[in-house]
């Protein structure tokens, strides 16, 4: 077998129904779908996803990222995004490795190994693709098949996954991954308020408040928030509340009016009509038919 197709048989080992799975190597996560799935809004974190069957569509504002075994997805900082996968079988299922980009470790090879050139700083979306290369796929293929012998994990799974990173920062379009390596880029003073906006996303944030945390004035931070996530930051806020609350309405069985006082709406009229405008649906009838949905599958 070539190398993409022992990449997907050792997903498809260790994944072997349909969900997103866990793994004892640190930050990474094997995904697999026998079917077309539905639209769903979902967090992106800082990751790179390659597929190595089937393909997927993420959807950040207006923009359409389509990612298969020729492309993987970067995502440089926390995205509310809405992911479908689009092709998949019971024969020949979606199947994905999803892996956490640790800072530290990109930040040392950025240092290691610096850009050939000059590296402006100037805006780009917080979402990117690139091609996969022969060696992109084959350390990814090792680092999978490690879940083959549990015992070699903590030795070799930290070198493997720094070789990751290396093909990522060093690889044709490595310019967002080199900006994530940079303490003092425009997309990691966002990237640090996206993580104070997601810890007081319920109470009536000010864009001040955000810019100050992004050390930057309120103009320029509206303008390279909107730049890297496609989203104002109030709208961005708004997908944080919906995506809690659809989870509050459906994991844990909370009537609607509860949810949406949960995730800071005083108004139900206000929280339905936004609720309906993400997800197409009032949120009674939405989280009802997510729940048939689950109990379906299983």
């Amino acid at each position: 077998m070539d190398t993409l197709a022992l990449f997907a048989a050792a997903i498809a080992r260790h994944a072997a129904v349909d969900g997103i799975h866990d793994t004892p190597l640190p930050g990474v996560r094997l995904i697999r779908s026998s079917s077309p799935t539905m639209p769903m809004p979902v967090l992106y974190e800082r990751t790179v996803c390659l597929v190595a069957q089937g393909r997927k569509r993420a959807v950040l504002g207006t923009t359409a990222f389509v990612y298969d075994p020729s492309y993987y997805l970067v995502a440089s900082v926390e995205l509310p995004v809405t992911g479908a996968v689009i092709e998949a079988s019971p024969e020949r299922p979606y199947l994905c490795l999803s892996l956490d980009l640790d800072m530290v470790v990109l930040g040392d090879l950025a240092l290691r190994h610096p850009p050939a050139g000059p590296d402006d700083d100037g805006d780009d979306t917080g979402m990117a693709l690139n091609r996969t290369t022969p060696e992109l796929l084959d350390a990814a293929l090792r680092l999978t098949r490690l879940l083959d012998t549990p015992a070699d994990i903590d030795a070799l799974a930290p070198l493997v996954t720094r070789e990751i990173l290396y093909r990522l920062l060093t690889g044709a379009g490595n310019r967002i991954v080199r900006r994530m390596a940079r303490s003092d880029s425009r997309q990691n003073q966002i990237a640090r308020a996206i993580v104070w906006l997601r810890a007081h996303y319920a109470r009536d944030c000010r864009i001040d408040e955000m810019a100050d945390v992004a050390r930057m004035s309120r103009s320029t931070f509206h303008a390279h928030f909107k730049a890297v996530t496609a989203m104002s930051p109030l709208e961005f806020r708004t997908q944080l509340r919906m995506q809690e609350a659809r989870r509050l309405m459906v994991a844990e069985g909370m009537d609607a009016a509860s949810a949406g006082y949960r995730v800071g709406y005083e108004s139900p009229s206000q929280f339905s009509r936004d609720y309906v405008r993400l997800f197409g649906a009032p949120p009674a009838r939405d989280a009802g038919r997510l729940r048939e949905s689950a109990g379906a599958a299983h």
